[in-house]
């Protein structure tokens, strides 16, 4: 099976900085495929993409050595399963506030016995090669999103199910939660939340992602211990270059 580049990352005591994909199409996706990054997003939730979208973008992402992702728009099994089924080698899972929650996600990501993932992996089997049945429950990575208060106050539970590899962090959610409003740039009290959730996951061996509003904010988190950073998304990429452009243009 075709090896996970961001778990090949980890195993080496490295963070993976991944990009996110909100435009629902296959040239741009293939754009920022090739850039360089250590993983590549398609963004189900709050992106503008449809899962016959993600399909194709997921198709060119696949031309270049890096790790495909999906972020799926909630915590439903099919959506889960088919993304997988379409080739993607992690699930990013929003709004996981339970143990529960955390526990029915993953058993969607996982074949018998560790899950209850239906076997059919259409696409999957395509890109990976004919050993996916095998090797798939080891090569697919789990990410349950915390970006709540509640998800906070029930963490060690979360951190406890069986199977997860990985927590993400939405900071604009949980600045959201927690009384603030929503920011990518959380302040003092969301911050410390943030550093709860890192020391806690280091301690029960699970990684640690967050999404950040630029690589400088990507390499100050890697540095802190996280193990697994967003760069804004394709749709940012746009705006603040276009706008530093123009401004430039017009003399500003």
């Amino acid at each position: 099976m075709k090896k996970n580049g961001v778990r090949e990352l980890w195993s080496n005591g490295e963070g993976a900085i991944n990009s996110w994909l909100a435009i629902p199409n296959s040239f741009s996706a293939e754009i920022v495929a090739s850039i360089g990054f250590d993983s590549v997003t398609v963004d189900m939730q709050h992106g503008m993409v449809s899962f016959q979208r993600a399909v194709e973008m997921l198709q060119a992402i696949s031309i270049f050595e890096v790790t495909p992702l999906v972020r799926v728009p909630w915590n439903d099994p099919a959506l889960i399963m088919k993304s997988l089924d379409a080739g993607s080698y992690g699930i990013i899972c929003p709004m996981i506030n339970t143990k529960d929650e955390c526990h029915q996600f993953v058993s969607a990501c996982r074949y018998a016995p560790r899950g209850m993932r239906s076997f059919g992996p259409s696409r999957a089997k395509i890109y990976a090669g004919d050993d996916y049945a095998e090797k798939a429950n080891d090569t697919i990575i789990t990410f349950a999103m915390i970006e709540t208060a509640t998800a906070v106050d029930n963490l060690e539970d979360i951190l406890s199910v069986e199977e997860l590899d990985a927590v993400y962090i939405g900071p604009s959610d949980l600045s959201l939660t927690m009384g603030h409003a929503p920011s990518i740039n959380p302040v003092d009290e969301v911050n410390e939340a943030i550093n709860h959730i890192l020391q806690e996951s280091k301690k029960a061996n699970i990684k640690a992602g967050m999404h950040c509003p630029n690589g400088k904010v990507v390499r100050e988190r890697i540095e802190m211990g996280f193990d697994f950073c967003t760069i804004a998304n394709d749709a940012a990429f746009i705006t603040q270059s276009g706008s530093n452009e123009l401004n430039l243009a017009r003399g500003k």
